[in-house]
């Protein structure tokens, strides 16, 4: 039985559809009249026509002729409504060229995707068009490769030929014609050896951006790490404000309270007093006058005998001592009340308009962020330049001196064993046997009684101090810190990520990386901690009457560091200000 005709011989190898004024070419292969001239028209600047087909190189455009077979059978198939071509399968939508795909070459009207290109015919194909590659002995020789753009470029653009070459004098790629013409006498290589040594340097500035994206990776963390801080230091400070200002307020409507109650207590009084002496005067006034009204009736009465009876009783003085005489002492006012309020107000504006002030210098004098030039930091970095800051204030010495750099710290409720009780707006901690209700988080301690604060220290100076009972520890930590399981990388001072102090009645000792030292001091229940980040200085002072030094770690810190309790009984942060 003869096989079934292939739709493929009735459709055009361009357009994909039934062929439309089909046209032979010497080959032996048909196309769309309009389809095979477009085609061509396009090679017109190079001279060179292919069989899009079989890939046969003509170096004269062939004369186009009307393949009278086919034209016949195309129209019998339209007359008779049979559509050989309908059997073929429909390319899917997503297969056909987008703006960011790269079209076939081959393909007329609406272009397909192209998986492949041919460097050696400088011209990409979707999966049809590519068939002749694979299939014909012609093109076993020629390259291809994933789908690439612009293949125009690799043509060049005076002598039409493809660029092979490339030229060091003049840093470009040519052509075999550019070497006789052009560029006769430069230093010409192949395109491949040129690639080869200038990949030597691609790996080079691989490397260096590699570098340079890791350091821009770490500094954007740091920054990241140092605003987040600076978004919680202010959200502090706003809450604490608000906090003191409220209790200033409260403080002020207590004192207001007073002074009104002051007053009150005085108005009552001398109005009580004055109400007793008033109607003693009113009484003394009625008994006044009805004696006048006796002694009126009496002088008109033509009675002598009831005259001389009433004479005695009614012409007898009155007694002036039956009430004292008042009156009000000019020297007496609310006014002074007056007078001692608005000092108040007075001094207290004048209070607060200084502070304001010293509040605003301190805040806006110091510097957010410091800029530094990365070209001069690559010039040190070459040099090994050691450059010291002139600027730079001397290491404190005094408690006054280190409360300069005091900061208030928070314990991290996130990162608390879970026998720590957290108190005191988080600045207290105790060591209990009941386990508090927090939830299981990667930040917390699950094995030693530890703890870690909110604030992340960086890049500045830094104090704190601390009261404590029972033996404890207290240092700082990388964030980077174990914090699950019962190993020393979990434990502050046992591992490269921590430094600590370890405390009890009978002395301390100070540890790093699991090496210790021990130090002998006299038992104090306030410790200081001093951190220079930028210098690479962490030292613990005891607080006396003076400060004395227990320990001072010398290093290079890497990384922003979290102050760290490790609490046998109770800790609490100081607030020094």
């Amino acid at each position: 039985m003869a096989e079934p005709m292939s739709p493929d011989y009735f459709s055009c190898p361009l357009c994909v559809e039934l062929l439309k004024d089909p046209v032979a070419i010497p080959c032996g292969h048909s196309f769309c009249m309009d389809c095979i001239s477009g085609y061509w028209n396009e090679a017109d600047y190079t001279g060179i026509y292919i069989c899009p087909q079989c890939r046969i190189t003509f170096t004269q455009r062939p004369v186009l002729r009307p393949n009278a077979t086919l034209t016949k059978v195309a129209e019998k198939i339209k007359k008779t409504g049979l559509n050989l071509v309908a059997q073929a399968p429909l390319p899917a939508a997503n297969s056909y060229a987008g703006p960011a795909d790269v079209p076939c070459d081959y393909c007329s009207g609406k272009k397909l995707k192209a998986i492949k290109s041919c460097l050696n015919c400088l011209a990409s194909y979707c999966e049809k068009h590519l068939k002749p590659h694979y299939e014909s002995a012609t093109f076993k020789r020629h390259k291809l490769v994933d789908e690439l753009g612009n293949l125009d470029r690799k043509i060049c653009p005076q002598h039409q030929k493809s660029l092979e070459l490339f030229c060091r004098t003049d840093q470009m790629c040519i052509c075999a014609i550019c070497t006789v013409s052009e560029h006769k006498g430069h230093d010409i290589v192949s395109a491949e050896a040129e690639r080869s040594e200038k990949q030597k340097l691609l790996g080079v500035s691989q490397s260096e951006i590699r570098q340079k994206c890791q350091q821009r990776t770490k500094e954007l963390e740091e920054l990241k790490t140092a605003v987040d801080s600076l978004k919680s230091s202010a959200q502090r400070a706003m809450a604490e404000s608000k906090k003191m200002f409220d209790e200033m307020i409260t403080s002020i409507e207590r004192m207001r309270s007073e002074v009104t109650k002051l007053i009150n207590i005085n108005e009552r009084a001398a109005f009580g007093q004055a109400e007793g002496l008033m109607e003693r005067l009113e009484q003394e006034i009625a008994e006044l006058q009805k004696k006048e009204t006796g002694l009126k009736q009496l002088y008109s009465t033509d009675d002598h005998i009831h005259f001389l009876q009433n004479f005695n009783y009614l012409c007898t003085p009155t007694d002036d001592g039956f009430v004292p005489r008042v009156s009000l002492n000019p020297d007496f006012s609310f006014g002074a009340a007056r007078k001692a309020v608005a000092a108040i107000k007075e001094r207290l504006e004048e209070l607060g308009q200084e502070e304001l002030l010293k509040i605003s210098k301190s805040v806006n004098e110091v510097p957010v962020y410091t800029m530094q030039n990365r070209t001069r930091e690559r010039s040190s970095r070459v040099r090994q330049d050691i450059v010291v800051d002139s600027a730079v204030p001397p290491e404190p010495k005094t408690r006054s001196e280190f409360l300069k750099y005091f900061c208030q710290l928070r314990l991290d409720p996130h990162t608390a064993y879970k026998e720590l009780h957290l108190s005191e707006s988080n600045r207290k901690v105790i060591r209990t046997r009941d386990l508090q209700p927090y939830s299981d988080t990667p930040e917390r301690f699950d094995s030693f009684a530890q703890v870690l604060c909110r604030e992340a220290l960086s890049g500045g100076r830094f104090y704190w101090e601390i009261e404590w009972s029972g033996e404890f520890s207290m240092g700082v930590a990388y964030k980077g810190i174990s914090r699950k399981g019962k190993g020393s990388l979990c434990l502050l001072g046992y591992n490269d990520k921590s430094w600590s102090l370890l405390c009890s009645d009978t002395g301390y000792s100070a540890w790093h990386n699991r090496v210790d030292k021990a130090i002998s001091a006299p038992h104090s229940p306030r410790i200081g901690v001093y951190l220079d980040h930028k210098a690479g200085v962490l030292a613990f002072y005891s607080i006396g009457e003076g400060m004395t030094l227990l320990h001072r770690f010398e290093t290079a810190f890497t990384e922003a560091l979290y102050p760290g309790f490790g609490v046998g009984t109770s800790v609490k942060i100081c607030q020094l200000k």
